[in-house]
């Protein structure tokens, strides 16, 4: 069984992630992924691009644990600016289905001071689930 949605009767549809999932088997933890390539280079100081890679980093991960997006429960977002996530949603949107396709876990986005490589601008972690 893959992950099951949550989602309360009543509430309003969640657009691009998920209440809550339920899942039951084997368990991948995903560090934190920022925008730089396997050889850890930038490559773009753009938001867009560092969130394109950092899924990338993500979805390898994932692969190398025998799992892909379908199997993800949780993901959660830091970004250094907020304003810029959700002035370019779009983008983000597109970039997320072109790695992930329509997989969408329960997710948080939180706004940081900083990341640990100054030229990250955002890093993702995920938590998946490959059904026993």
């Amino acid at each position: 069984m893959n992950p099951q949605r949550i989602h309360p009767e009543g509430w309003a549809p969640a657009k691009g992630y998920a209440n809550g999932v339920a899942a039951r088997g084997t368990q991948i933890y995903v560090g934190g992924q920022i925008g730089w390539n396997a050889q850890q280079q930038f490559e773009s100081d753009d938001f867009i691009a560092q969130v394109h890679q950092a899924l990338r980093n993500v979805a390898a991960v994932l692969q190398a644990a025998g799992a892909g997006p379908e199997h993800m429960v949780r993901m959660t977002w830091y970004v250094l600016d907020r304003d810029e996530y959700n002035r370019r949603l779009k983008e983000l949107g597109g970039v997320y289905r072109d790695v992930m396709g329509r997989h969408f876990p329960a997710m948080s986005c939180v706004q940081v001071a900083g990341l640990m490589e100054a030229r990250a601008k955002v890093e993702i972690e995920v938590t998946a689930v490959i059904p026993d």
